[in-house]
């Protein structure tokens, strides 16, 4: 991971969070940190985060990377619950500005950054037209932009455990909630064709394969409980049930990543 990156990481206190495992910050900035080596991050640059999300887990590597001269604007509508604390036990903290907003009017000049980035967020902007004016926007303030999801492909039986749990997400919030969030995972061509209907130029397109433990498809099976229809709530409790027994005999790791370097 990088020494002085593994020492800040190693200064964030761990956040309780059953039923992930005590690392799973760590592990899940480990990630991050290995896909914004494609981003081209430079030091004294300044960055824009849409969706920096409840735990800075994007954040903080890409404070990181920018290094003391570098500028973050980590931008977010509505999940801060830790991000302050991680931030700030980070140290890194002087380096990132705070923004709540929604990604699609974002409140910042054009071109006021070198680069915008998503990591892991696509699936949190809506579906095409909210995510192409997200989209837009990026490209407006920044002349690049660096795009990172999940893709919906397994090569393991690890990745489909993942995949299994996760594909039960959208509808149960939808169901229990009335919540569009945890949309499906796009692959990669559509990754890029939604870059290219908001105005983008792709330069460059990669499949990345990660090799890391990812525990975040998880969410409690009581959840379901919530679900009105009777039909639904018995089917979503089955294929839980099914996706739950993938995760104890194999694991959970992260599928293939697909990551789209664009400028306007």
């Amino acid at each position: 991971m990088g020494s002085d990156f593994q020492r800040i990481v190693a200064g964030i206190p761990t956040l309780p969070n059953p039923p992930l495992p005590d690392d799973w910050l760590a592990s899940e900035m480990a990630e991050r940190r290995l896909l914004l080596q494609h981003a081209r991050i430079n030091p004294g640059r300044r960055v824009v985060e849409v969706g920096s999300g409840a735990h800075a887990l994007t954040t903080v590597p890409v404070a990181h990377a920018v290094g003391p001269q570098g500028r973050v604007v980590a931008l977010e509508r509505a999940r801060w619950q830790h991000f302050r604390e991680v931030v700030g036990a980070s140290g890194l903290g002087p380096r990132v500005e705070a923004l709540r907003a929604d990604a699609r009017w974002l409140p910042l000049s054009t071109e006021a950054a070198d680069l915008a980035l998503c990591v892991h967020g696509i699936r949190s902007l809506g579906h095409n037209g909210s995510c192409t004016q997200v989209l837009r926007e990026m490209l407006r303030v920044a002349s690049r932009i660096f795009l990172a999801e999940t893709l919906p492909v397994a090569r393991t039986p690890a990745q489909q455990a993942h995949l299994s749990m996760y594909g039960l997400r959208e509808k149960v919030l939808l169901a229990s909630t009335g919540r569009r969030d945890d949309l499906a995972y796009r692959p990669l061509a559509e990754l890029c064709a939604l870059v290219e209907a908001a105005g983008g130029v792709v330069e460059d397109r990669q499949t990345l394969d990660v090799d890391l433990p990812h525990a975040l498809a998880y969410f409690p099976r009581a959840t379901i409980d919530r679900v009105d229809d009777p039909a639904d709530r018995a089917d979503l409790s089955a294929r839980w049930d099914g996706a739950f027994e993938q995760i104890r005999r194999y694991g959970e790791d992260h599928p293939p990543v697909g990551l789209v370097l664009a400028s306007r």
